[in-house]
C-alpha cells in the first residue's frame, strides 16, 4: 500500500512521526524510532526564554552586575531545569543528524523576535532540515488586543522565514478569533507547514496550600476531536502544509486526520506510553486499513473529509451545533 505524503517539502514514505517531545533527547531512543520506521524526527522545543537566559548572563558578565539581572532571572527555570540548554540542543542536532537517514526538525518555543532570528540560523547550520516555531501565548494583558497578538505572531514567523533557508513550520493554539484568518496570514508570508494544535498546560489550584500546582497529563483519543475540525476546515485553502498533534493514539485516529486534511501525523503520548514500535503498528493498520477499503494509495483518502469535499460541511459548522443542542433527550 503506497502511504506516502508530502511534509514541509519532504518526500515520506508515510505521515507518522513522533512530535515535539522528550522522545528525542537520546539517541537510544531515536534510533529505536528510526527502527520503527518514523518518517521524520521532531525535536523537543528550546524556548526563546533559554536564550533571554543566557543573553542576560553574557551580558552580566561583560557589563558587571545590573539590578534586573537577578529579578529578571528569579522568573524563569533555572538551567538545570532544562534538559538541553542552548548550546548543547545545537550539539543533539549534530548527533541525531549523524544518526539517521531521516529529516530532523528542530522546535522554537516563544511568542517574539527575540534570539530567535540568530539562533534559528544556527540551528540550520548545525544540520536541521526543517524548523517548527511552536508559538504558545497566553495573552493576559486587557489593554492588549487580539490584533496585536496576531500581528506579532505573522511578523515573528516572517522574520524566521526570511533568516533561514530551510522549510519552516508553525505549530499554532486554538485560540485565535478567527483561526482560519491567522491560517491565511502565515500562508501569505510562506510559511511551509502548520500544526494543530500545541496544547495550553492548565493549572490547578491546591486550596490547602494555597498554591499553583502544575501538572502533566497525556493526551487521549478525545483531544483529537478539535483537531479534526480545524483540519477539516483549513485543508485545501493554503498552500501550506498541515499537520497534526494531539490525540493520535490508534490508527483510526490516524486515518480521520488523514481524512481532514493532515499531511503529517504527530504522535507524542501514544509514544511515551507505548514505545516507538507503536508507531510502526499505527503504520501497519492504516495500511491495512487502506487495502481493505479498496484506496489505491493514502493520498487518495487524504481531505476527503474536508469542508471542501465533506458530502455534510455543515457536520464543520454552525447548523451541527445547533442540530446536537436541540437532539438530546433526557433519560
Amino acid at each position: 500500500m503506497d502511504l506516502s505524503t508530502s511534509y514541509l517539502g519532504f518526500n515520506l514514505p508515510h505521515p507518522f512521526m513522533p512530535g515535539a517531545s522528550p522522545l528525542a533527547d537520546n539517541m537510544d531512543s531515536v534510533r529505536k524510532l528510526e527502527d520503527a520506521g518514523a518518517s521524520a524526527i521532531i525535536m523537543r522545543s528550546l524556548f526563546e526564554e533559554q536564550l533571554i537566559a543566557e543573553g542576560l548572563a553574557t551580558a552580566q558578565s561583560m557589563d558587571g552586575p545590573a539590578e534586573s539581572f537577578a529579578e529578571a532571572l528569579s522568573y524563569l527555570p533555572t538551567p538545570d531545569d532544562f534538559v538541553l540548554g542552548p548550546d548543547e540542543y545545537l550539539e543533539q542536532i549534530r548527533k541525531i543528524k549523524q544518526a539517521v537517514s531521516i529529516p530532523v526538525i528542530a522546535s522554537l518555543n516563544g511568542v517574539t523576535r527575540g534570539g530567535w532570528l540568530d539562533y534559528a540560523r544556527q540551528m540550520q547550520e548545525a544540520g536541521a532540515d526543517a524548523l517548527e516555531l511552536n508559538v504558545y501565548h497566553v495573552a493576559t494583558d486587557p489593554d492588549e488586543t487580539g490584533e496585536t497578538v496576531v500581528q506579532r505572531t505573522v511578523d515573528m514567523v516572517a522574520a524566521v522565514k526570511k533568516a533561514a533557508t530551510v522549510p519552516v513550520a508553525v505549530k499554532l493554539s486554538p485560540f485565535y478569533g478567527s483561526l482560519p484568518n491567522v491560517a491565511k496570514r502565515l500562508d501569505a508570508v510562506k510559511v511551509d507547514g502548520l500544526v494543530l494544535f500545541n496544547r495550553f498546560y492548565q493549572p490547578d489550584i491546591n486550596v490547602e496550600d494555597l498554591e499553583v500546582v502544575s501538572d502533566l497529563t497525556l493526551s487521549n483519543s478525545g483531544a483529537l476531536l478539535m483537531r479534526l475540525r480545524w483540519l477539516a476546515i483549513l485543508a485545501g485553502r493554503l498552500q501550506a502544509d498541515l499537520a497534526v498533534t494531539g490525540g493520535v493514539h490508534t490508527s483510526l485516529d490516524a486515518i480521520k486526520a488523514v481524512m481532514c486534511g493532515a499531511s503529517s501525523v504527530q504522535m507524542v503520548s501514544a509514544l511515551l506510553t507505548n514505545g516507538p514500535r507503536h508507531l510502526a503498528r499505527i503504520r501497519q493498520e492504516v495500511a491495512e486499513w487502506l487495502e481493505k477499503h479498496e484506496y489505491e494509495s493514502l493520498k487518495q483518502m487524504q481531505g476527503s473529509m474536508s469542508l471542501l469535499k465533506c458530502p455534510d460541511p455543515r457536520a464543520f459548522e454552525r447548523a451541527n451545533y445547533m442540530h446536537i443542542l436541540q437532539s438530546w433527550q433526557s433519560a
